[in-house]
């Protein structure tokens, strides 16, 4: 008896796929920095110290016066003698008014009058201590500091950019294929 047979005989399809990568290229320029830093305000006063040396009284111990010193004290002494003369005066002649008490008025004046005047002997020391005066005044600084703020300008520089976009090429390296064959065979039994 004959069989036919049939054959099958099959090819796959391929396919070829090539890729083309996508390309990024950046470029970043760096920023442009302006600093610019003022100089602080700086305000400086000073008092001056003041040093004061008073030696008059020291002169003057020494009887180096100066002429208004000297007059002064003339005018002094001149109305203190003129009072101690008034004064004098007055009791003498209270003195004299009460004659009619008794005693001796007159002589007692005249006694008193008559006493020498004997100065108090005695160690002076010239000049005498304490006679210079000093003053000090130290000198006083007042310092006054502003600061001034940094000036800062920036310019941001954009970044370039290159961009190749990829791409996929899909192509059919190989088609498909069926082959059929039929044959018939002879087989006895």
């Amino acid at each position: 008896m004959n069989i036919p047979q049939i054959r099958l005989q099959s090819i796959f399809a391929q396919i070829g796929i090539h890729t083309n990568h996508a390309k990024v290229q950046i470029d970043q320029e760096p920023a442009e920095l302006s600093i610019q830093q003022p100089k602080a305000d700086i305000n400086i006063e000073i008092k001056r110290s003041r040093l004061t040396i008073d030696q008059s009284e020291a002169r003057a111990d020494m009887d180096l016066k100066s002429i208004g010193r000297r007059i002064e004290e003339a005018a002094q002494l001149g109305k203190s003698s003129w009072l101690e003369g008034i004064t004098r005066r007055i009791r003498e002649g209270e003195q004299l008014m009460k004659i009619e008490n008794g005693g001796n008025p007159i002589a007692e004046i005249s006694k008193h009058n008559s006493r020498e005047y004997n100065p108090p002997v005695n160690i002076k020391f010239i000049p005498s201590a304490g006679s210079v005066k000093i003053n000090y005044e130290p000198a006083k600084v007042n310092i006054d500091v502003k600061p001034n703020k940094p000036l800062i300008e920036v310019v941001v520089n954009k970044p370039n950019i290159e961009y190749t976009p990829g791409n996929v090429d899909i192509s059919l390296e190989k088609r498909n294929e069926l082959k059929i064959d039929f044959e018939t065979a002879l087989k006895e039994v």
